[in-house]
């Protein structure tokens, strides 16, 4: 039946048009914004595990260069543990050079009393945002303290966050442990020379100490009693025994220092690997969002151009479909 109220043709065809034209809205969006999940209407469980990871792999971004800053504070600490070495080490050839007979050891005392004062300055200098890992801390004359470094962002399977750590203590007080070079005063942190590594005298490694290498550790020596490797005078050591006891203490401090270097440098080794691990944790959690979320721009421009030419076809269609009427009009004009 032919109507000139009701076109049902045209009706159809604008129906149809109405659908392209929805597609074509949604395919351009896709197109425009390179997402296939922009928001959560268009899947809300993908979008909300996408949103969930954008989240976390923020964090972790925070987590990566946190972990920049705690290798920067580790690496400074190495650094000033490998240059005080190097000063000990020519501390210790130097107490060697004066146990020979005839040696001027007011002489050689100047040279020591320098690398003192470098050893001093080395500790001093080790300092990265404010936290100085081989000298100082607060309190640490009393007992140890924990230095930390973010080393990582976890989620657990129960859905609780959590950033981890890795720990370092700052040890100028335990004997056989000790980490610093220097302690640190309580309350304000500042360098006690008269503590760690350099600074503890001899008689507290009495434990520690085979003071005569005869095999048995036995008390300290009175030629260096109340002496340490950064107050070490040898002008006041008179015999060949104290200059053995003064060898024994600045060896067992090196013993120390290269302990405490090991440790710095264990971790940044591991602080190296758990940097580069987030970087290449960061870069799949990208991946695995842009699997849920990111559109296929290939098929969303095949399917935008295809649905271009539908819209064609279906304009031309309504005009046809209106061009019905117009024909009823032929036949009142006979």
């Amino acid at each position: 039946m032919t109507s000139i109220l009701t076109n049902n043709a045209a009706m159809a065809a604008l129906q149809t048009l109405r659908a392209l034209n929805d597609s074509m809205e949604e395919t351009q969006a896709r197109v425009s914004s390179g997402l296939r999940v922009g928001g959560a209407a268009d899947n809300a469980a993908y979008w909300s595990i996408a949103t969930t990871m954008r989240s976390d792999n923020m964090a972790i971004s925070a987590v990566k260069d946190a972990i920049g800053l705690g290798a920067a504070k580790v690496d400074t600490a190495y650094a000033a543990m490998e240059s005080a070495i190097e000063v000990v080490k020519e501390i210790k050839a130097k107490v060697v050079a004066a146990t020979e007979e005839g040696v001027d050891k007011a002489k050689i005392q100047e040279e020591i009393k320098q690398l003192q004062l470098q050893l001093v300055s080395i500790a001093e200098s080790a300092s990265f945002s404010g936290e100085n890992w081989v000298a100082g801390g607060v309190n640490t004359v009393a007992a140890p303290i924990k230095a930390t470094v973010v080393s990582g962002f976890i989620r657990n399977s129960n859905g609780t966050v959590a950033v981890k750590t890795t720990e370092y203590t700052l040890d100028a007080s335990t004997v056989g442990s000790m980490t610093l070079l220097f302690g640190g005063a309580a309350g304000t942190g500042a360098i006690d020379l008269t503590k760690g590594i350099l600074g503890s005298v001899a008689e507290t490694f009495n434990a520690k100490i085979d003071w005569d290498n005869d095999g048995t550790l036995s008390a300290a020596p009175t030629a260096i009693l109340g002496k340490s490797i950064q107050t070490l005078d040898l002008n006041l050591i008179t015999t060949s025994a104290g200059m053995a006891e003064a060898l024994a203490l600045v060896e067992y401090g090196l013993q120390s220092m290269t302990s405490a270097a090991a440790a710095l440098g264990s971790i940044s080794m591991r602080i190296d690997l758990q940097e580069d691990f987030v970087s290449k944790l960061s870069d799949s959690i990208d991946k695995g969002i842009g699997r849920l979320v990111d559109a296929d721009m290939n098929e969303e421009s095949t399917r935008l151009k295809a649905l271009q030419t539908q819209q064609q076809l279906g304009i031309q269609s309504l005009s046809i479909a209106n061009t019905n009427s117009e024909n009823i009009l032929q036949l009142f004009r006979q």
